[in-house]
């Protein structure tokens, strides 16, 4: 293994920080919609699915929680009427989660945003992960 220089550690450390000025900002668009990052999260994972609809294990996947915790996040969205909850097709315990008309009128706001914030940050981000390559 090669040793590591100066220049390596400060362009992680570059990097780590464009990340979370961008994180930063994910969380302020997602408060801005009266949204928690986690629920901005959610939303993006159930459109993301295919069929834009996804059962609570999957959430818990692709957020990175326990099962439990993404059932609670389910519960709140649905009670949020930004979710809407329905059987599963071949397994009637199953739930499956769609977006309603709110949830997706909200996650449209916020990828539209996204979106233009990430074309403003792509050269800076990829002449960083550049700079980890070397």
């Amino acid at each position: 293994m090669k040793r590591l220089s100066d220049a390596d550690y400060t362009a992680l450390a570059d990097f780590r920080h464009a990340l979370r000025c961008f994180l930063e900002f994910s969380e302020n668009a997602a408060a801005a919609e009266g949204l928690t990052p986690q629920q901005h999260q959610a939303l993006l994972v159930i459109r993301g699915t295919p069929g834009s609809v996804a059962n609570v294990g999957r959430l818990a996947e692709r957020l990175r929680v326990k099962h439990n915790t993404a059932v609670e996040l389910a519960q709140r969205l649905v009670a949020a009427g930004l979710v809407s909850r329905q059987p599963g097709d071949e397994d009637k315990r199953t739930v499956l989660l769609g977006l309603t008309d709110l949830g997706s009128s909200k996650l449209e706001t916020l990828t539209y945003i996204h979106r233009r914030e990430l074309g403003q940050l792509s050269p800076e981000i990829l002449r960083l992960l550049h700079s980890l390559d070397s």
